[in-house]
């Protein structure tokens, strides 16, 4: 990422950058996958700007993960929003969607629950938890808006078949996993709605 001469550089600009194109290349490779080396050629910087903007790697890979999990959440909540006021089609919404990320070639599963599985160490299962708690807050609105006696288990039940499908999209076969999660899904939508927020 070179600078012109005579140039100003922005430091936020450049950390912005660099997590731009450091996020599909560690979704790729994986978090083990490429070295530091590997990674600063691939980004066009030198380990010392690297480090200078996230200390580490292991910072690089933080900073990441939860840039992907805030773009991911913004996403699902945008489909859910633009889906309307009934909650079939907002349910509908967030597994279509899956299934569209499922469909795309440079899909690999979930970044966060990869980078957990790769990594057991507090900070990633941290990112991952929040990112976790940032899908079952949209799910489980979806079940208090729906009228569900307890939305908060619903909302968790609903969490288990996203995940379950991410999962089976990305080391099984991803044909049908988010419509097969999406029946699921809608059989378990209240039949009678109760009191709504």
């Amino acid at each position: 990422m070179p600078v012109p001469k005579g140039s100003t550089i922005d430091p936020s600009r450049t950390r912005a950058a660099i997590l731009e194109t450091a996020t599909p290349v560690l979704y790729e490779r994986g978090l083990d996958g490429i070295g530091v080396a590997e990674l600063c050629a691939r980004l066009g910087v030198s380990k010392e700007t690297l480090y200078r903007h996230f200390g580490t790697k292991d910072g690089l890979v933080q900073a990441v993960l939860e840039a992907r999990s805030e773009r991911v959440t913004r996403w699902l909540t945008e489909a859910v929003t633009a889906a309307g006021q009934d909650h079939a089609d907002q349910l509908t919404a967030v597994f279509d969607a899956l299934q569209r990320w499922y469909d795309d070639p440079v899909f690999r599963g979930c970044a966060m629950l990869n980078a957990a599985a790769q990594h057991h160490v507090e900070t990633v299962r941290a990112i991952t938890a929040r990112h976790l708690d940032g899908y079952l807050e949209l799910l489980t609105g979806i079940a208090r808006r729906a009228g569900a006696a307890d939305p908060q288990a619903l909302g968790r039940q609903w969490l288990m078949l996203v995940e379950g499908a991410t999962v089976v999209a990305a080391h099984h076969d991803a044909t049908g996993a988010g419509e097969h999660a999406r029946r699921a899904a809608l059989a378990l939508l209240p039949t009678t709605v109760g009191p709504q927020d």
